[in-house]
């Protein structure tokens, strides 16, 4: 196999992978001369300066495999990368290690006030009584998001001696119990953690997900740390609660904007540590980038499997052209069931009927559901080729089945998510794009895209009226409405397309009204 490096990368991963294919190192290589000579390689490792367009793609004819030492594809086109059947991987687990120490770093500094001592003695001055700290021996840590790196936070602050709870809505009892671990809901673990660390993706659900009324649960003398992605934290009620005292510290590597302006309000602060977006960044991650995506190399020079893969697996040409116009229904389809069901997922069944019924092979779509359902929950991106791990990983159960029935449609797909508390279902087709027309076997005829919103009432006089005031009355506009019911006066569904995300205050003021029993707020 012929290989091209593209960027640069650690000197051990192409001497890993000259042992097994021939190597051509390029790091200054243009657009121009990528697009003219990527016919003659059969892998290629990029960074993020090289940029993999669907025009490069698409002159890649010998290509076999994409390697990104790192972990952001955005410089990979994985669309026309999986149509040319060529295999994308990264490296994800390459940063877990460094973020999670840097992590603990943060909280050090925190604890023990270094990083504004520091400052202090090189100014020449001698503040010992100004800067004593804390123990992180017998405190607990809160962390949100347990997935690679704060799986890794929670196996050194045992180090420490620290006791842990979490927060992570799809990680099982089971393993959180394996790893010593308190899994609880986010409000528990605010109020009891004394640090905590934050490690989830950057999503409309999960935007500004620290602010004021978390600050507020709060323990006055908490730190909060922050390595995963700006806008999880409320910059403005942050610094309230670090002026006010609400709070005992923060730390950030990640903000809102990037860099902060000049005039950044919390650079006013002494009781914050802030970082520029450096936890990713050790000589020793770089270096495990370049070796794991070698290996990955010589795994598919080997006749083995890539264990990194990011998109699709290959299937034959046929296949691929008749599931193709259903993949981005499935993705909605388990983005929609998993945001709508309340609690925590335990099981996904999958039905095909019709058209689809017949033809043997549908994990692809499959697949794809699984990562519509867990990619709003995680921080490293899901695809449909490990999506079902993701899933096994995280306890939930997936079953698939096929019907001849299609209600007079060519294929439809019903998607089921269970917890242990609710049942919720969306059946769907693709007539052009993606329509759901049956939830919770209520009929309707949704486009299931932007902000969105899911109200379960009574079917009495009044009940649509208030909710619709509800929304008028925070400025809320409504764009599509679909109502189905199961009989009149009995119980009913609403299905909104609003014009602009849907707040919380207003989602929990519209559960509260009478005749209604419910009201979700989704992102597609």
């Amino acid at each position: 196999m012929k290989v091209l490096v593209a960027d640069a990368i650690n000197e051990k991963g192409i001497e890993n992978l000259k042992e097994a294919a021939e190597v051509v190192v390029d790091t200054t290589i243009t657009p121009e001369e990528l697009a003219n000579t990527i016919h003659e390689y059969e892998g290629i490792i990029v960074r993020s300066r090289t940029k993999l367009t669907k025009e490069v793609i698409d002159k890649a004819d010998n290509l076999k495999i994409i390697a990104r030492a790192g972990v952001g594809v955005d410089n990979i086109d994985l669309n026309a990368a999986t149509e040319k059947g060529i295999m994308v991987v990264n490296s994800p687990e390459s940063t877990s290690i460094t973020v999670a120490e840097h992590t603990m770093g943060l909280l050090l500094s925190l604890a023990r006030k270094s990083a504004i001592a520091d400052k202090s003695v090189k100014e020449g001055k001698w503040e010992k009584k100004k800067f004593m700290g804390v123990e992180l021996r017998n405190k607990t840590l809160g962390v949100i998001g347990m997935g690679r790196i704060g799986s890794q936070v929670v196996n050194r602050c045992k180090a420490f001696e620290m006791d842990a709870v979490a927060y992570d809505p799809y990680l099982p009892e089971e393993v959180a119990a394996q790893m010593g671990v308190e899994l609880t809901d986010l409000e528990t673990v605010l109020k009891k953690a004394d640090f905590i660390t934050i490690h989830v993706p950057l999503t409309p659900e999960t935007k500004h997900l620290i602010s004021t009324k978390e600050f507020e649960i709060m323990k006055d003398t908490a730190f909060i740390a922050n390595c995963a992605r700006g806008g999880i934290i409320d910059e403005d009620a942050l610094y309230e609660a670090l002026s006010n005292d609400k709070i005992g510290g923060a730390a950030l590597d990640v903000y809102e904007e990037e860099p902060p302006a000049k005039d950044c309000k919390l650079f006013e602060l002494d009781n914050i540590v802030l970082t520029p977006h450096i936890a990713a960044s050790t000589k020793e991650a770089q270096r495990d980038a370049a070796i794991i995506v070698a290996d990955e190399i010589i795994d598919l020079i080997n006749g083995g499997t890539p264990q990194n893969v990011l998109n699709l697996p290959r299937i034959d040409r046929n296949t691929y052209q008749e599931v193709t116009p259903y993949l981005e229904l499935c993705e909605k389809l388990g983005s929609f069931i998993s945001q709508a069901v309340n609690g925590k997922i335990k099981e996904i069944e999958v039905i095909y009927s019709g058209e689809l019924s017949k033809i043997d092979n549908l994990e692809m779509l499959t697949r794809t559901v699984l990562q519509g359902a867990v990619n709003p929950f995680l921080s490293s991106p899901v695809t449909a080729v490990n999506a079902s791990i993701v899933a096994k990983n995280r306890g939930i159960i997936v079953t698939e089945g096929k019907t001849e029935n299609s209600k007079g449609y060519d294929s439809l797909i019903k998607v089921t998510a269970k917890s242990e508390d609710d049942e919720f279902s969306a059946e769907g087709t693709t007539l052009h794009d993606p329509k759901i027309l049956k939830v919770n076997d209520y009929w309707v005829d949704v486009k299931p895209e932007g902000h969105m919103f899911i109200a379960k009432y009574e079917d009495v006089p009044g009940s649509i009226g208030k909710i619709g005031t509800a929304l008028g009355e925070y400025g809320i506009n409504i764009g599509i409405m679909q109502v189905g019911r199961d009989e009149k006066g009995g119980r009913a569904i609403m299905i909104l397309t609003l014009d602009k995300e849907i707040p919380k205050e207003v989602i929990k003021g519209i559960q509260d009204l009478d005749n209604v029993y419910d009201a979700i707020g989704l992102e597609l």
